[in-house]
């Protein structure tokens, strides 16, 4: 009984680390939407940080190029949203904000789960892209360090337990 318990308590423990599962950026009602699901464990050093009520800020990274042969790649599109992730321990409820808005969580995984989706809608141009063209989109989810107060920065620098993010996950779009 006890082997299953503790089976099971490893696979709900996320490692720590962002992992992109999936990103998609697709055409709906003439506009194109970007959609990603992530993997997100943040580290016990972070989660302590968190607890102690310094608020963690993230950004989402996308990209979208056409690439050239002649000359330098084309920015056609380009998006950085940032999430801001807190404690707040007199209510001891987690705080997910975007932008202006905010919801307010029970738990750290329930707010983590929500920050693991995301579906925004891209604005590019109509007509932007070319239907005879591909390109090359790039996403990234990464824990930005500049935002934290200097004493964290500093430890930030050197220290694998303050780095969360992922690579730039790449793919092709054609429209």
């Amino acid at each position: 009984m006890l082997a299953l318990w503790l089976a099971a308590v490893a696979l709900a423990a996320q490692p720590p680390g962002i992992e992109i599962r999936s990103a998609a950026l697709a055409v709906n009602e003439d506009a194109y939407v970007l959609d990603a699901q992530f993997d997100i464990g943040l580290t016990p050093a972070l989660e302590e940080v968190l607890s102690k009520g310094v608020p963690l800020y993230f950004a989402l990274d996308f990209e979208l190029i056409r690439p050239r042969w002649y000359w330098f790649n084309d920015s056609v599109a380009s998006l950085q949203q940032g999430y801001r992730l807190s404690y707040n321990a007199l209510t001891r409820q987690y705080r997910l904000g975007v932008g202006n808005l905010h919801q307010n969580f029970g738990s750290l995984d329930e707010a983590l789960e929500v920050m693991s989706r995301v579906r925004r809608r891209q604005e590019v141009e109509p007509g932007a892209l070319r239907k005879d063209t591909s390109y090359i989109a790039a996403l990234r989810f990464r824990l930005d360090t500049s935002q934290l107060p200097k004493p964290f920065q500093l430890t930030a620098l050197g220290s694998r337990d303050w780095y969360v993010g992922s690579d730039w996950y790449r793919w092709t779009v054609t429209p």
